[in-house]
């Protein structure tokens, strides 16, 4: 008949699990594990340690825990040791011993959490004596993960260019409506304006028709050419349109006419 310690190791073994895949998954250091497998259950622990150890263990490797539990009593080390214990054991210490032993158990059943992007240190009620079997100590103050940090980063920027884009659009479509309608830009205000160069002596009447405003009316002599805003249609009239010419945007046209007339200038 096989011992108790035959039967885990081979169970481990059969299963392709390490000594030290085993103590992580059990949260049970690995020297009480190899002392186990080879029947030495002497580990200086309470006998309820060392029971709820076994009943992990066996868990662990889907082995009866009741019947491992059981036979290690039969060994004679059990009931003896543990009346003597039990009278001293700290309740506070049995309880975190129970709840290691089940957070155990699901950890064989079930695979292990992602680790999030933050630990917190260890809690107030954490701070009194450990499991010395269990306890695995943490770093002390936040663990932030880098990736979520860049994350939250490009979101931010993301967010603040997509608001400054939205206040620029405010801002010109603002601009744009406080405009006066009708108010040329610089640039087309300098290509609308209309020269007037004589040729010859000759009277010249300017008027925007738009309005009905008088730009000039007056003689011209030869060589003498004038300036005027033009805003639509202009009518000119002349004594001798062909001692006129019209120039626009740096471009010089003759009236093409002869004689006392008037001439509409788009």
């Amino acid at each position: 008949m096989q011992t108790i310690g035959e039967r885990l190791e081979e169970a481990r073994k059969r299963k392709g699990i390490s000594i030290r895949e085993a103590a992580e998954a059990t949260k049970i250091r690995g020297d009480y594990l190899h002392k186990f497998e080879s029947n030495q259950f002497d580990i200086n622990l309470p006998e309820i340690y060392v029971r709820g150890f076994l009943r992990t263990y066996a868990n662990y490797l889907k082995l009866p825990s009741e019947k491992i539990v059981a036979d290690y009593n039969a060994l004679g080390l059990g009931p003896e040791r543990d009346s003597k214990s039990s009278r001293t054991l700290n309740r506070e210490i049995y309880g975190r011993m129970e709840l290691s032993v089940a957070s155990a158990k699901e950890a064989a059943k079930e695979p292990p959490p992602e680790k999030s992007g933050v630990e917190l240190s260890p809690t107030a009620s954490e701070s009194s004596p450990r499991n010395p079997a269990t306890f695995i100590p943490r770093p002390a103050g936040l663990q932030l993960d880098t990736g979520l940090l860049l994350k939250f980063g490009g979101l931010i920027v993301s967010a603040v260019v997509v608001i400054l884009l939205l206040i620029w659009g405010i801002t010109a479509l603002l601009n744009r409506s406080s405009e006066p309608a009708g108010t040329p830009p610089a640039t087309l205000a300098a290509e609308r304006q209309l020269i007037v160069v004589a040729l010859d002596t000759v009277r010249v009447k300017l008027t925007q028709l738009s309005d009905g405003a008088m730009l000039f009316d007056g003689q011209m002599v030869r060589g003498e050419s004038r300036s005027f805003p033009k805003r639509g249609t202009v009518r000119m009239q002349a004594s001798a349109l062909e001692n006129v010419e019209i120039e626009m945007n740096g471009v010089r046209y003759p009236t093409r006419m002869r004689g006392s007339g008037a001439v509409d200038i788009q």
